[in-house]
């Protein structure tokens, strides 16, 4: 498998947000291929239904339907085919120490991060998937 990132999913319902977060990420690299989906609902048919899945999630907390934290929970019932291929990086403006705590205990997050989405930020993120493939 290839170390390149070539797609980065972005699930926020925040137009705003997920504006921003797209031209940091085509700063960094203009051929990544970004999909922004605004619900988690929408996230996880958009997984299963591609076949070239993204390298990377960014996915935030608080969202209408269902939370990222619920997200996580469907997401772990996937196959390992779609979970092998990517990170997933929670990425909030959620201050909640307790957030914090269950981010790192949730087996299926790789980091979690404050919003908004810098140019550091995603070359921390890309780097530790290189070395998570």
């Amino acid at each position: 498998m290839s170390k390149t990132v070539n797609h980065i999913l972005l699930i926020d319902d925040n137009k705003i947000d997920n504006f921003f977060h797209e031209r940091i990420i085509k700063k960094y690299d203009p051929q990544i291929k970004i999909t922004t989906l605004r619900t988690a609902y929408e996230a996880l048919d958009f997984i299963q239904s591609q076949e070239e899945k993204p390298n990377i999630i960014f996915l935030d907390i608080n969202m209408p339907g269902m939370s990222g934290w619920e997200f996580l929970d469907e997401y772990k019932k996937l196959k390992h085919l779609y979970q092998d291929v990517m990170i997933v990086v929670m990425l909030t403006t959620s201050e909640n120490p307790d957030d914090k705590a269950r981010a790192l205990t949730h087996g299926m997050l790789s980091d979690f991060r404050s919003k908004p989405l810098t140019l550091e930020i995603l070359k921390e993120v890309i780097e530790k998937f290189h070395q998570s493939k």
